[in-house]
C-alpha cells in the first residue's frame, strides 16, 4: 500500500462521521469541502516532498556516476553483480561453506531491496515531475 492510498483512507472514516453526525445540507457540504481541501494539501506536500527525496537521490547518484575514483562509480552494480552471483551460484547447487539458509535469505531481501530501490527511484525520478505539473496545473 503506497502513501497516497493510505492519505485517502484517512479521510475515509472522518467523511462518514460528518455524514452520521450532521443532517443540515449546507453544514455537511462546507465541512467536506474543509476536508477536501485538507487532503489536497497533505497530498501536495507529499508530492512536492517526494520530488524533493528523488532530486536529492538523483544528486548522490550522479555525484556517484560522475566520480573521478573508478570504484566510486561502480560500487552499487559490483554490488548487485555480486549478489546475482551468490544467487545463481546457489540456483545452480553451488552453496558456500558455512553459509546458512538465513544469511542466503538476507542476501535474497538486499537483492531484492536494490533491485527494487532502482527500479522504483528510476520510476519516481521520471512520473514525480510529471504528476507534480499536473498538480499544480489543477489548483
Amino acid at each position: 500500500m503506497d502513501v497516497f492510498s493510505t492519505v485517502a483512507g484517512l479521510f475515509e472514516p472522518v467523511s462518514k462521521v460528518i455524514d452520521d453526525v450532521f443532517t443540515n445540507d449546507e453544514e455537511r457540504g462546507k465541512l467536506k469541502n474543509a476536508l477536501f481541501e485538507a487532503k489536497s494539501n497533505l497530498t501536495q506536500n507529499l508530492l512536492e516532498h517526494e520530488a524533493k527525496l528523488v532530486d536529492a537521490q538523483s544528486k548522490i547518484v550522479t555525484a556517484e556516476a560522475t566520480g573521478k575514483s573508478w570504484i566510486q562509480r561502480n560500487w552499487r552494480p559490483l554490488t548487485m553483480l555480486t549478489f546475482v552471483g551468490l544467487i545463481v551460484a546457489r540456483w545452480m547447487g553451488f552453496t558456500a561453506p558455512g553459509m546458512s539458509q538465513a544469511e542466503y535469505l538476507s542476501v535474497y531481501d538486499l537483492m531484492k531491496l536494490g533491485l527494487g530501490g532502482y527500479v522504483a527511484g528510476r520510476t519516481i525520478e521520471k512520473v514525480a515531475p510529471q504528476v507534480l505539473e499536473t498538480w499544480r496545473a489543477t489548483k
